[in-house]
């Protein structure tokens, strides 16, 4: 198995779950935990579970001088990513929050050509394109769009999650070079949760843990453990060997494999227009994932 195969496929798990968590997650959230006491259990387990492999398997120490980046990884990968991106859906309505995380991969992309981590070519950008027309489509396909004030807040506080995301994309990858991935994504994860803990303790505390049926138990184990613990891995897995524009753009599969899953479920019918979609997305993320080394002549602009 190549280093690329194994970075497409750790993307293409971590975006899989996403896609499913979108149907499983609205019978938990916030039919019985609110949004940031959700988040508090999410990310306090799966540091229990990152400390554990790492104490386990790995055994890696980090160097003081990594300690301030790492703690802005925590700060946007995870307690801005996840405290604004479940306030905002609390707001707006999913319709919009899955049309302003499509700026996400163009974030990335254009964040790490200014800062030189990676190479901006036309085939990237022709890909990001390709691939946003792909998401749009199956996202607004048949539904009404309807920006207003009363979806404001919520739009703006989903818009700085995208962002954040893809500042985090981009912070981490340097860290890459120098720790295994379970020792990064460890203490991202325990500065993270230093962030979140306060923020989210009153909603933790106010759940009725009496009220969970054994479906809702498992439901949330699911939003928990894959997620967010398997998710997380998967994608800082794949950043390994990956670009950030490509982590990025996979974000474009996740309305698709939702698509897929509730029509499974019986929830959601095929048509063509879906078929036209989906192949959109998963050609952008061709596009973006074709090495920029391979095509010297279509160089924008190198980090070099």
């Amino acid at each position: 198995m190549t280093k690329n195969f194994r970075a497409h496929l750790f993307l293409f798990l971590a975006n899989l779950i996403y896609g499913v968590s979108f149907t499983i997650a609205k019978d938990v959230v916030p039919k019985f935990i609110q949004p940031f006491g959700a988040i508090v259990i999410r990310v306090s387990v799966s540091l229990v579970l990152f400390l554990i492999a790492h104490a386990v398997f790995i055994k890696e120490k980090i160097k003081r001088k990594d300690i301030p980046l790492l703690i802005g990884c925590g700060f946007f990968g995870v307690a801005i990513n996840q405290l604004l991106f479940f306030k905002g859906l609390s707001i707006t309505t999913p319709i919009h929050a899955a049309l302003i995380m499509t700026t996400t991969p163009i974030i990335v992309l254009v964040l790490s050509g200014l800062l030189k981590d990676e190479k901006i070519t036309i085939l990237k950008i022709a890909g990001i394109v390709v691939g946003i027309c792909g998401a749009l489509v199956i996202t607004v396909f048949g539904k009404e769009i309807s920006f207003s004030t009363t979806t404001a807040e919520g739009d703006i506080y989903v818009m700085i999650n995208a962002a954040s995301y893809a500042v985090y994309l981009v912070i981490v990858k340097p860290l890459m070079h120098r720790y295994h991935p379970i020792t990064i994504i460890k203490w991202v994860f325990l500065f993270g949760w230093i962030f979140v803990l306060p923020v989210g303790w009153n909603q933790f505390h106010a759940i009725n843990w009496n009220s969970f049926s054994p479906s809702i138990w498992f439901e949330l184990s699911f939003i928990v453990i894959a997620t967010t613990f398997f998710a997380y891995l998967f994608n800082i897995l794949a950043l390994k060997t990956a670009d950030p524009s490509l982590a990025g753009i996979y974000i474009y599969i996740q309305p698709a494999l939702a698509t897929i899953f509730a029509m499974i479920l019986g929830r959601d019918d095929l048509n063509g227009i879906k078929i036209l979609a989906m192949i959109l997305i998963f050609a952008g993320v061709y596009l973006v994932s074709i090495r920029s080394e391979k095509n010297p002549i279509i160089k924008v602009f190198s980090g070099k």
